[in-house]
């Protein structure tokens, strides 16, 4: 019997390079794996439905399942990351700690982007700091690649930037005065002393979230093409299966110990710190494990306006897939 082609578009992670090289063979499928820049891949797979299989924005992805768009996800999640790290501030501009954020100017490349919406979330979670109360700037030098049109709720304040602006130039130059994303600004990075983080010690404060709520924020999913699911309903489940034996071998040679597999002189020290807080598997694939960081992140794209209901889980992927 033929194998059924398809092609794969997603970032190239140590969790999924063995899709990549051939190592992992998914049941029935000839993959071809194109890795590409992740806002590159949500752009073309959410405007142009350009992939069969795509890695892809989870609050976009609860946007589009929410409006009836012709996707169905499976539940991988490549791509999780705290983001206290990501709140940068100016250093001159007042504050000290999440409530000085109110009435102040924050940046943003895409309102809807997950990283922003989990760091929304969190601010009016644990600090009381809603998203009415800051003025927000959208746009800037990454806004071009927008993969959703969204329409906010009028109490929402939001100023559009033109796409030649850069958000951490006008964050230096004080015309913003905070800047929330999914990268560190460049002037932050080459050491000005013009911004800094609004959680500098984030690591000790995005453990102490993780221990209070076992939360560990989902950033991306993967996605296929409906009608694929329709006419091969065997292919979620073995896209699934492949993902997770990847994932795998990347957690095999992560705990090699004769050899340091990436170019971390204390790899195993955090392997071993990161194992003692979160176990033998702290980017958990599958729904039930998921279930609380899905509700909770589908709940935020649902309160902040970006989705037209609340998705439960059961309703994010196929039936087939809901006892992973």
């Amino acid at each position: 019997m033929a194998k059924l082609r398809i092609t794969l578009a997603c970032g190239d992670y140590d969790r999924t390079r063995p899709l990549k090289d051939g190592t992992v063979e998914p049941e029935g499928v000839e993959l071809n794996v194109v890795n590409a820049p992740v806002d590159q891949i949500f752009h073309r797979m959410g405007r142009f439905k350009e992939f069969d299989v795509s890695e892809f924005s989870c609050s976009t992805y609860t946007v589009l399942r929410g409006r009836g768009e012709p996707f169905i996800a499976i539940p991988v999640f490549p791509s999780r990351v705290f983001r206290h790290s990501a709140i940068y501030v100016r250093a001159d501009a007042g504050i000290k700690e999440p409530a000085d954020l109110r009435g102040k100017r924050v940046g943003v490349p895409k309102y809807h982007m997950t990283a922003a919406v989990w760091i929304r979330g969190i601010l009016e979670d644990e600090y009381g700091v809603a998203p009415k109360d800051l003025f927000w700037f959208e746009g800037g030098e990454r806004s071009q690649m927008k993969e959703v049109d969204i329409q906010l709720p009028p109490a929402i304040r939001v100023t559009k930037v033109p796409g030649d602006r850069n958000f951490a130039e006008m964050l230096e130059a004080g015309e913003l005065d905070a800047l929330v994303g999914a990268r560190r600004p460049a002037p932050f990075a080459a050491g000005s002393s013009r911004i800094r983080r609004l959680f500098p010690n984030f690591r000790e404060v995005e453990r102490a979230y993780y221990q209070k709520t076992g939360i560990f924020p989902i950033m991306h999913t993967v996605v296929i093409r409906e009608e694929l699911v329709r006419q091969n309903p065997w292919l979620p489940r073995n896209l699934y299966q492949a993902f997770v034996e990847a994932k795998r071998i990347a957690y095999q040679r992560l705990a090699e110990t004769g050899i340091l597999t990436f170019a971390l002189p204390w790899l195993m020290a955090e392997a071993e710190e990161t194992r003692a807080l979160m176990g033998d598997d702290p980017f958990p694939y599958g729904v039930e494990r998921s279930r609380k960081t899905l509700e909770t992140l589908a709940g935020y794209t649902f309160g902040q306006g970006l989705a037209p209901r609340r998705l439960a889980p059961e309703e994010m992927f196929p039936e087939s897939m809901l006892d992973t």
